[in-house]
């Protein structure tokens, strides 16, 4: 039975095989859609198509420099164990290097794009998921081009990749500036910024911001005449919380983080800008996997009754 590249792309849906793995299993079943599936779930290939619905909200963020490439990636698994395997850890790097290498535009063409010999990125996830038993999600990644700080904390539990603007570009090679970088990238790690300035942040968030405030002043109880000015001050410490510009720098709370790199760019004879970052926490905004063994034990007692 002859089969088409639709039955490819169907099988593949079905299956969440490869492409190569359902053409492959359709050529050794002469094109028989149900014998294919069978064929791939004796391989163990489809069993990945049983792991989908589990909760992968484990796994590593990976942050590294490729040249003058950043790249931050982070990749889910449902255990901890699993992403600490070197094998896992390993592909985890491969992928952030085939990101540095294609640049690609998102998620679902990173999955298309070629890693390992006659393998995609998305095949290469799908075999993993067979072969370690568990479902493993590629979530999401940001890659810069110029100069960049990467820093990962705990193991793979956080990762941050920073990019800068030097008026002189070949200061970057200089320690005071390496040294500088990383201190951002530690703030960027430990304070939560969501901006890099101001001018940043869009005006409907801060005229939410203002009117939360305005509302919890005349709750306090302060007179209307006064309530616009505290709320003027308190916008500012609102930008000095989410503005990674006007945070106080963590290693000396005296000044904020651009009067610190002002410092270094005088002391370098440039000027130095963060043009933008890239923060990402292992399984943040992810529903956590949990075991209720009480609610086990009883829906088991039930289940004998």
């Amino acid at each position: 039975m002859a089969f088409t590249a639709q039955d490819v792309k169907t099988l593949r849906e079905m299956t969440n095989c490869g492409m190569m793995d359902c053409k492959k299993a359709l050529t050794e079943t002469d094109g028989d859609m149900d014998k294919a599936v069978e064929f791939l779930r004796e391989k163990g290939i489809a069993t990945a198509v049983k792991k989908a619905g589990r909760i992968a909200s484990e796994g590593l963020v990976e942050a590294s420099l490729f040249g003058n490439v950043g790249v931050v990636v982070e990749i889910n698994t449902e255990t901890d164990f699993v992403a600490k395997n070197a094998d896992f850890r390993a592909f985890v790097h491969d992928v952030a290097k085939c990101i540095a290498d294609n640049a690609p535009a998102d998620v679902e063409a990173l999955k298309a794009t070629p890693l390992y010999d006659g393998q995609t990125v998305g095949e290469a996830l799908t075999e993993k998921i067979a072969t370690i038993g568990e479902n493993m999600n590629l979530r999401r990644f940001e890659r810069y081009e110029g100069i960049n700080t990467a820093y990962v904390h705990g193991g793979g539990k956080i990762g941050v990749l920073v990019n800068f603007e030097l008026g002189d570009a070949a200061k970057a090679d200089d320690d005071a500036f390496k040294n500088a970088a990383h201190d951002v990238a530690l703030q960027v790690a430990a304070a939560f910024p969501k901006y890099v300035k101001e001018s940043e942040v869009p005006a409907e968030e801060v005229e939410n911001e203002k009117r939360v405030l305005t509302a919890q002043a005349l709750e306090e109880g302060k007179p209307e005449a006064i309530v616009e000015k505290m709320v003027i001050g308190r916008i500012k410490k609102f930008y000095k919380d989410i503005c990674l510009n006007d945070q106080a720098f963590v290693k000396d709370p005296d000044m904020d983080v651009k009067k610190f790199l002002d410092g270094v760019a005088k002391e370098l004879g440039t000027t130095i800008e963060i043009v933008k970052f890239a923060r990402f926490e292992k399984g943040e905004g992810l529903e956590k996997k949990t075991d209720d063994f009480a609610a086990e034990v009883a829906a088991m007692a039930g289940g004998n009754n």
